[in-house]
């Protein structure tokens, strides 16, 4: 069923007090909603005065009822961080890469891959493709190619004397 929490005036007073040293209008909105609950004022029209749907409102009263003033602070975001080594470890392991890069070997992005993921079997963990292009990006790596030839190029010899031909028709 429907459980009612109540928040009272000395919590508004605390809440009112919290929002006198808060500059995020989030978090000070979050805690108007909560410190107009302890005023006495009903679901609908604290959804009027701050502009959340009434439901968010009891959603926010029931936070603070359950956890506290600090968790109005937060707005639930974990991170954005995902990474599962730290960037010392990355860049440990492509520097063995980047020696056999400047060897002249060919370095694929599924060597690196398995690379990662033996690093990381020890924490039983996987790790995808796009992962290592933006570890790759990240550590500024890009791709370098040798220039592709034509198989019928004609040999140096042989476009040195066509440019000679030219030279001498022109005169």
């Amino acid at each position: 069923m429907y459980k009612r929490y109540f928040v009272t005036i000395e919590d508004a007073k605390i809440i009112r007090n919290a929002m006198s040293k808060k500059e995020n209008a989030k978090y000070y909105k979050r805690l108007l909603t909560v410190a107009l609950r302890g005023e006495g004022k009903k679901d609908k029209e604290i959804a009027e005065i701050t502009g959340y749907n009434h439901k968010r409102v009891s959603q926010l009263v029931a936070l603070y009822c359950n956890e506290g003033l600090d968790v109005l602070a937060s707005d639930g975001r974990k991170g954005g961080n995902n990474r599962k080594m730290s960037t010392e470890e990355e860049k440990e392991i492509l520097n063995s890469f980047s020696k056999k890069a400047q060897a002249g070997q060919v370095v694929t992005v599924d060597e690196i891959k398995e690379k990662f993921e033996e690093k990381l079997g020890e924490k039983g963990e996987t790790i995808c493709l796009a992962s290592i292009y933006n570890l790759l990006e990240r550590n500024n790596w890009r791709q370098v190619m040798p220039r592709a030839q034509h198989p019928n190029k004609a040999k140096d010899e042989d476009i040195e004397a066509s440019k000679k031909l030219t030279i001498n028709s022109k005169k």
